[in-house]
């Protein structure tokens, strides 16, 4: 699986970003899939992961009400909206996948990452 993150850029505080995480090689089905975000001199942390063949989704608390997780099977891509966006939330943003995930929280659950694409919010 390959994955390609795209959509980051610098905008204000207050405003929207959405990412994409466009997949090749592999269909998500019976994948998990997550967004996660790494800022300068931290640990990678985990914001939001579903499980592509159900509803259910996940969230950080840090970004519960304001970030919203969903993809489009038939693109075989997962985004993540981004809205009232804040300085701290400046750091890299990585999409991962992996099957058959027990704990979708954790980042060593992953087997497949995106390269990452860097979100930069002034303000």
């Amino acid at each position: 699986v390959q994955l390609q993150a795209s959509g980051g850029g610098l905008v204000q505080a207050g405003d929207s970003l959405r990412l994409s995480c466009a997949a090749s090689g592999r269909t998500f089905s019976r994948y998990a899939v997550g967004w996660f975000r790494q800022a300068p001199g931290k640990e990678r942390e985990f914001l939001a992961a579903l499980r592509w063949s159900s509803t259910n989704t996940y969230y950080a608390d840090s970004v519960k009400g304001r970030f919203t997780i969903s993809r489009d099977g038939a693109k075989n891509t997962l985004y993540l909206q981004m809205n009232s966006l804040k300085p701290e939330d400046t750091a890299s943003y990585y999409c991962a996948a992996a099957p058959y995930v027990a704990n979708v929280l954790l980042t060593e659950s992953y087997d497949y990452w995106g390269q990452g694409t860097q979100v930069t919010v002034s303000s």
